[in-house]
């Protein structure tokens, strides 16, 4: 947190900036290093390398991904966001009470801004990227400037020739320009990551050899979890010149591999057919296993002799998995079976009861379980009515294919949220008010996209985060219709969200440029009217609650304090008073309500100093953190 002081109050201003992941990192190495310090707070590598053991010749070739524009990724990455989200309340879903999120903006900046609320609270991220598969996704030129490009891509500002463009296979950085826009975004959206998270990645053959290389580097080569093949068409394509295009990729990484661990999926009807009870065996169904492998131990080519009296031993090449002795402990407990003339070759009995009440997940996800991509479009296009074909855009996911993902990797009973930055038509919201309807879940989610003009413009929809909020709204409407025919579900399902848009900050900043009088005298005034104009007390509400790291979802009540109206948030633990109007009055009632911290616009105070100075003085005597903006 900032330690900006007013300089006549030393009162705390809040911080206006992201979290600042680099400093943040800092910090930490110095804490578990301290040795390490040099002058002026800076980290001696040399010795950190020392101090842990290792010594690296810089001279050296070394293993690892390398592309033109990466050291201006770290750049973007340090350079901490003044940017806001303001609210959207007519295109929201039950605005005040919901907890999911789409957000409406460029998906690098927005997770600058989620930095402090939601630093390691996600339990799970999808993201559908780009394919790269030549124009087909935009980026920002000047990644330095990346709101300032987004502000006149949106046409929120006057253009000066800063432009998203898109990505072709005659540019010569092809690639290059794939990394710069995965890396910055990737390595953020780790930090939101928990403890016992992971993150799922929607690739094909184009780019997942760097995919990998960058989830090595960004999350670790040990936090590599699988690598799912996802068959998305239910027929080959006859038309191919060499081979049918039948499949992507899902990769799969852990934050940490050693705390993540895959939610058993339910046992099909299927799958738990394959267990009979053919000699009536008191313990129950059963199924049989081979009871032979590849791996050699000295002792694993006994020969074993059937209750008919044919002899066995594992064929060429291959050994029994259990030493003599243990196969005769099962063979006396009839855990052997033999075949129906007993007379075959030896297999494990395999007991219903004694398995794992689901089924480990497994790396082959065929189309009829979780769905293909005629299904995906048309899910797309019965949930949002298009009016020009020309939009129905042909790269969705089907929802059967995100809900496999929120079955192994989420909880349904624990709030876990669900991050997808690259949100697309919105799958992932959709996907999740399913599977909540469906297990009575409490999944929450937050949607990141970009308002990409969608080909042909519409009456209703003219972008990409237009047909985001819309399918969602729309699935909300029939889930809700849905459940409220189902009696025997508890509580209803969750299917709204608050709507949010990416925007430069509500307060002006002080330009370090200005040289002439006039300009300084502008700048001067800031100190007390310093709110852009046209912003509302609302939009103020939610940038102060990011800046001071809450989600956007945090719940407000109207309170009054003395004569004015305040914002009590977290149950009491927050108090915002916008007043214009403070007075010593509603400044003492505000400290009996014993909140932690207390946030107060300067404007409030008018320029009334020693009112400024009294406030900062009764909060302090009651251990109050006290701010202003």
């Amino acid at each position: 947190m900032s330690q900006e002081s007013n300089p006549n109050t030393d009162v705390e201003r809040v911080d206006r900036q992201s979290l600042d992941v680099a400093e943040q990192k800092r910090q930490e190495l110095l804490r578990l290093f301290p040795e390490v310090r040099r002058e002026g707070g800076k980290i001696d590598i040399d010795r950190l390398k020392l101090t842990l053991g290792e010594a690296v010749d810089v001279g050296k070739e070394r293993y690892g991904l390398n592309w033109p524009g990466k050291a201006e990724c770290f750049r973007t990455i340090q350079t901490p966001s003044t940017a806001t989200l303001r609210p959207m309340r007519e295109e929201s879903v039950n605005f005040d009470t919901t907890e999911n999120l789409i957000i409406e903006g460029d998906n690098l900046e927005v997770l600058k801004l989620l930095q402090k609320a939601y630093l390691g609270k996600v339990k799970m991220i999808y993201i559908d990227p780009p394919y790269n598969t030549g124009n087909d996704f935009i980026y920002p030129d000047n990644y330095t400037e990346s709101l300032q490009t987004y502000l006149e891509y949106t046409g929120q500002v006057d253009a000066e020739g800063k432009k998203f463009s898109t990505n072709t296979e005659a540019d010569g950085r092809f690639h290059s320009k794939w990394l710069n826009m995965m890396y910055p975004r990737l390595f953020l959206a780790r930090n939101l990551l928990r403890d016992d998270g992971a993150i799922f990645v929607s690739v094909d053959d184009n780019e997942i050899a760097s995919l990998r290389l960058l989830l090595d580097e960004v999350l670790g080569r040990e936090n590599f979890i699988a690598a799912v093949i996802w068959e998305k068409v239910f027929g080959p394509k006859n038309t191919a010149r060499h081979f049918s295009d039948d499949h992507d990729y899902v990769i799969v990484y852990a934050k940490n591999a050693e705390r993540w661990r895959p939610i058993l999926l339910p046992r099909s009807d299927a799958a738990t057919a394959r267990y009979e009870n053919i000699d009536n065996d008191s313990r129950g169904p059963w199924s049989s296993s081979d009871l032979t492998a590849r791996n050699y131990y000295s002792e694993g080519t006994y020969e074993v002799t059937s209750p008919q009296g044919k002899k066995f031993r594992p064929s060429l090449g291959t050994y029994w998995r259990v030493k003599q002795s243990r196969f005769t402990e099962l063979d006396q407990d009839n855990r052997i079976w033999w075949g129906t003339d007993g007379g075959s070759m030896p297999r494990l009995k395999r007991f219903l009861s004694e398995v794992k009440e689901g089924v480990v997940p497994q790396t082959l996800w065929r189309h009829a379980e979780v769905g293909h991509t005629q299904e995906s479009k048309k899910e797309l296009v019965e949930a949002v009515s298009f009016e020009s074909t020309d939009n129905v855009i042909d790269s969705v996911k089907p929802t059967r294919l995100v809900r496999r993902m929120l079955q192994i990797a989420t909880n349904p009973t624990t709030a876990d949220i669900v991050l997808d930055f690259f949100g697309g038509t919105g799958t992932t919201g959709h996907a999740v008010l399913k599977q909540n309807t469906e297990d009575g879940g409490n999944r929450r989610f937050v949607l990141v996209q970009l308002p990409e003009p969608l080909a042909v413009a519409e009456s209703k929809l003219k972008t990409i985060a237009d047909v985001t909020r819309a399918r969602v709204r729309n699935a909300g409407v029939r889930l809700t219709e849905r459940q409220s025919g189902e009696l025997e579900m508890s509580a209803p399902t969750d299917v709204g969200f608050r709507a949010l848009t990416l925007s430069e900050s509500n307060l002006l900043a002080w330009d370090d440029n200005a040289s002439t009088t006039n300009e300084l005298e502008r700048q001067l005034s800031l100190h007390v009217h310093h709110l852009r104009d046209g912003r509302t007390d609302d939009d103020l509400l939610f940038e102060i609650l990011l800046k001071e790291g809450f989600p956007p979802t945090t719940r407000s009540e109207t309170v009054d304090v003395d004569t004015q109206r305040a914002q009590s948030l977290e149950e009491g633990a927050l108090i915002i008073c916008l007043s214009r109007t403070l007075d010593l009055a509603a400044i003492r009632a505000i400290a009996d309500r014993g909140p932690q911290r207390v946030v107060c616009l300067d404007e409030g105070f008018a320029g009334n100093d020693q009112l400024k100075a009294n406030a900062a003085q009764i909060f302090k005597t009651k251990g109050i953190v006290f701010r202003t903006v």
